[in-house]
């Protein structure tokens, strides 16, 4: 099928689900599949591009055993370690970040799931910024409660994070200490509650196209309202270590089709941004519509919050 027929398709209401033949985004010319999901970007979205940007308030020592993550305690690396930062140090980044014209931010924590007293911290922390910012508030902590969620809300706390990371397929050969199930019952959990659902994944992991797919399309089904798309940038000391780091060409069909099978959501930029053209300009024109700026998690962007907003000016959309 042509793609700008099937974007027009979108636009006038068509949804692709897991009954349509996906292959033809694997087969698509790929100027004509990014046109076509730059045009139901404009239609869905418009314009403005969202900024989050994150701290790491926890790092280090986590006992899952994600083959990609520096963080894990199963794997070798030479990550930061320390328990939760004290509160004035994340209202400090807050403050920054609102000075630096950024829609959200976000604390986030390494581990499985974050509890007792440093979820108290947390809160804490969420309800300073509250008071004294004018920020949106993310917060990704892992696996978490009903009770934690509305706690969360309470303080603050607009949007969630929480990754699928792959398709539930090969879900098992990147983690086994927990489950893909228990990813998306928490993703239902955080819908529940009425936050913004934030939950994509890693490209370039020995996936398959149909994973990729599979991931894009279970998304959907849960209904997401942001999806960062992180291409891996693989860390020494990971069991993934070895693998080339994936092309440009296929981030670009990723975050086209994502857009495809999600028009309405904000498919949001992640680590992998120095794999792109101009920290991603190729991308924002491809159906990417949101994007996390300045430092990141355990890599480091070539990008800044204010060579992004200068970016974001330069090809004619908007940012805060």
């Amino acid at each position: 099928m042509d793609m700008i027929t099937l974007a027009k398709e979108i636009i006038e209401g068509r949804r692709i689900g897991r009954q349509d033949d996906l292959n033809i985004f694997i087969e698509a010319d790929l100027d004509q599949l990014c046109k076509g999901a730059d045009m139901i970007r404009a239609h869905f979205v418009g314009d403005r591009i969202d900024l989050c940007s994150i701290i790491n308030g926890r790092s280090g020592r986590c006992p899952e055993d994600c083959k990609y993550c520096a963080q894990s305690a199963h794997n070798h690396t030479d990550c930061e370690i320390y328990d939760f930062l004290p509160e004035e140090k994340i209202l400090e980044a807050c403050k920054l970040n609102e000075r630096e014209g950024v829609d959200r931010f976000s604390i986030v924590t390494a581990g499985r799931a974050l509890t007792g007293e440093e979820f108290d911290l947390a809160i804490h922390a969420y309800e300073t910024m509250n008071r004294e910012c004018d920020i949106e508030l993310c917060a990704s902590m892992g696996f978490v409660s009903k009770e934690q969620l509305h706690r969360l809300h309470e303080a603050g706390v607009t949007s969630y994070h929480h990754n699928i990371e792959t398709s539930k397929r090969n879900f098992p050969n990147i983690c086994t200490t927990h489950t893909y199930e228990q990813k998306i019952e928490t993703l239902k959990l955080i819908k529940e509650e009425g936050l913004y659902v934030c939950s994509g994944g890693i490209i370039g992991m020995g996936e398959t196209w149909e994973d990729r797919l599979d991931m894009a399309v279970s998304l959907a089904e849960v209904g997401v309202d942001s999806i960062p798309i992180n291409a891996l940038m693989p860390i020494k000391g990971t069991p993934l270590e070895g693998l080339e780091r994936i092309s440009e060409a296929d981030v670009l069909r990723t975050i086209a089709f994502f857009r495809y099978i999600n028009p309405a959501a904000d498919i949001r930029l992640a680590a992998g941004r120095a794999l792109l053209t101009n920290d991603g300009e190729t991308a924002f024109k491809s159906g990417a519509s949101a994007t996390i700026t300045g430092n990141m998690l355990t890599t480091v962007a070539c990008a800044t919050i204010r060579s992004d907003k200068e970016m974001i000016t330069n090809i004619g959309r908007k940012s805060k």
